[in-house]
């Protein structure tokens, strides 16, 4: 794939500001994409499974390029050695991080015991992450949600990020929001349970030590000041892909880093050399730039482009010198 020629050196992992692990969305393509927009912003794969990597086409899956760093892993799983097997793969491509998936409420993932229903297991949780900590180097964070079920009284969230804690995990993504394990979609269970930021606030005030970042319902850089006064960090989710120029003025005002502010044209053009080569290396057109299309989002033009991308994208006579004329559609660049 096309390589940067002007950034300086791997920028030092933060969470300060991170982008979510999301199915069918922070693929490889739309993590570069998101490197064109911002250097500084800690990036997660989609989350991977350990059956998945362990049978799979692990290098395929393992596959991510240079530009993408900070950049950690999410695996969902439950065994401790399958875990350690897929954190000593991950380490070995490159990652700065293994980040455990204890926070999806899908029925898919919950039949593999996979995600939020192992915060009802915490032991096993602490005996995963000490597995992997003696595996490798690498950090090991926790993504998890606030309470599952009737479970979700302070309580519950306190003795399991205390007993995680007790096995060496030292930073904890926590979703503001309760998971239903039953009755409710993955997408209703983003929206429905009440966001409940308290609760992540009390964690870090009763956890000092610990680097506790904050997901769900931020969706403007705006909302980050007051998050910052009682968190660490804080994740942005979908918000991301519906406006992902909105991480364009983040390194300046979230890193102190001076580079230039690249505009969306710049990085449209940019991003169309990584598709170029990609389609000739046979990576498929919709697959690259199905998560791209908000790129123009609020700017006049913005549903022409994401209409001709959208027609465009699963043609499988396109010549991909041919998406430069969606420039054409947006009258103020």
């Amino acid at each position: 794939m096309a390589e940067f020629d002007d950034l300086p050196g791997t920028p030092v992992p933060t969470h300060r500001l991170c982008v979510a692990p999301m199915m069918t969305h922070t693929d490889r393509h739309f993590r570069y994409f998101l490197r064109l927009i911002t250097r500084r912003t800690f990036l997660y794969t989609e989350m991977i499974s350990t059956g998945a990597l362990l049978h799979g086409k692990h290098e395929q899956m393992l596959t991510f390029h240079p530009s993408e760093h900070p950049i950690g892993i999410q695996l969902g799983g439950s065994d401790p050695a399958e875990l350690a097997a897929c954190a000593a793969m991950a380490e070995a491509a490159g990652y700065d991080e293994i980040n455990l998936n204890i926070g999806c409420p899908s029925d898919r993932v919950q039949a593999g015991r996979i995600g939020v229903c192992l915060m009802l297991a915490p032991d096993t949780v602490a005996e995963c992450v000490e597995r992997i900590r003696q595996t490798v180097r690498l950090p090991v964070t926790v993504k998890c949600r606030i309470g599952v079920d009737d479970r979700d009284d302070y309580s519950f969230l306190y003795r399991f990020v205390s007993t995680v804690k007790g096995a060496g995990c030292n930073c904890f993504i926590i979703h503001a929001r309760k998971a239903w394990l039953q009755g409710l979609s993955p997408r209703q269970n983003r929206e429905v349970p009440p966001l409940v930021y308290a609760a992540v606030y009390r964690i870090k005030e009763d956890f000092p030590d610990l680097e506790i970042i904050l997901n769900g319902g931020v969706t403007h850089l705006a909302d980050l000041e007051g998050h910052y006064r009682q968190v660490d960090g804080v994740m942005f989710g979908r918000a991301v892909c519906n406006n992902p120029y909105m991480l364009a003025v983040a390194d300046r005002m979230i890193f102190n880093d001076a580079h230039p502010v690249p505009n969306r044209v710049e990085i449209f053009r940019r991003y169309l050399g990584y598709v170029e080569q990609g389609h000739a290396e046979g990576a498929p057109l919709s697959r690259m730039l199905r998560n791209i299309t908000g790129l123009f989002q609020g700017q006049s033009g913005a549903r022409r482009f994401r209409r001709f991308l959208g027609e465009v994208m699963h043609r499988p006579d396109i010549e991909v010198s041919r998406l430069q004329d969606v420039l054409a559609l947006i009258p103020d660049r």
